[in-house]
């Protein structure tokens, strides 16, 4: 009999363009995976057809579901895209995956929670999201859990790193056309793309099926995350503007505080990642040099 423990694993990386998919592709990769990392125009989570094809072309052993949108506002305005993305696709991934006898890992949000709780959200609080986005995302978290047999799910918040889209990700970009406008009043735990990648190979290698909570440590702001970034990168010339989240008028509603904890973590002994504010001079180095300069 072969030994399969010594076999490649194949990973079929849904959303293959975006931060946390490229971060995983080269992560496993250098693990020993065989990883299709296909982006949209390649695969459309939403098409079944299109899903199906996926699954017999690339025959996945896992599916790391990072497709997903995180334009909040847009999902506001636009909820029938919004599900599309959030619930039917990883619906239809979870759908092959019990078909073919593959394990899913689907990404989901700390916008699942409501923002009014004091400390940390664990697995025990009860989603109330208050925004399209939120709502849709805990759709597809409820669609992983009734169309396959064996899943994960991880919960992050305030993602990170170099060729990202959010505030944290896009920093040197918007500290070169001031204002530079930080929110005060929102708090939550920046995660690091790199960090989180680790953090999801050592649950698929740990084997226990679960939702998770999947992020650095500590609690900040945008703001503090801000003026942390520009202060290590050397720009002393650029103002950071302290803002309330509501000066923004922003259409969608942000959860005041989804700090979260993770107990099944803690159940199984997986050691917490580390504060949030040691990663930044890392993605400090790296934003550097992928731009050559600030």
């Amino acid at each position: 009999m072969p030994d399969k423990s010594k076999e490649t694993r194949r990973a079929l990386v849904a959303g293959g363009e975006g931060l946390l998919a490229r971060t995983l592709r080269a992560s496993l990769t250098a693990s020993g995976w065989e990883v299709f990392a296909p982006s949209h125009a390649e695969l459309d989570i939403t098409d079944e057809e299109q899903v199906q094809r996926a699954f017999a072309d690339f025959k996945p052993d896992f599916v790391i579901n990072c497709a997903s949108t995180g334009d909040v506002d847009r999902c506001e305005r636009e909820p029938g895209w919004a599900y599309a993305v959030n619930e039917l696709g990883p619906r239809l991934l979870a759908r092959a995956c019990n078909k073919t006898g593959a394990e899913m890992f689907h990404t989901s949000t700390d916008y699942v929670f409501d923002g009014t709780k004091q400390g940390f959200y664990t697995q025990e609080d009860e989603p109330r999201p208050q925004s399209v986005y939120g709502q849709s995302k805990l759709a597809g978290e409820l669609a992983v859990r009734e169309e396959a047999q064996r899943f994960y799910i991880i919960r992050t918040s305030w993602l990170f790193g170099v060729g990202g889209k959010n505030f944290g990700s896009r920093i040197f970009e918007y500290a070169k056309k001031p204002p530079l406008k930080g929110v005060v009043d929102q708090t939550s735990i920046p995660t690091y793309a790199p960090d989180l990648a680790r953090r999801i190979e050592e649950i698929i290698a740990f084997g226990a099926h679960g939702l998770y909570h999947g992020t650095n440590t500590g609690v900040g702001t945008w703001y503090e995350f801000a003026k942390l970034a520009l202060e290590l990168a050397g720009i002393n010339d650029v103002q950071i503007e302290q803002v309330r989240r509501a000066d923004l008028k922003q259409l969608a509603p942000r959860p005041g505080n989804s700090a979260m904890r993770c107990l099944l973590l803690e159940k199984i002994g997986l050691a917490p990642l580390r504060h949030w504010r040691d990663t930044v001079p890392e993605f400090v180095r790296e934003a550097h040099t992928a731009s050559g300069a600030f």
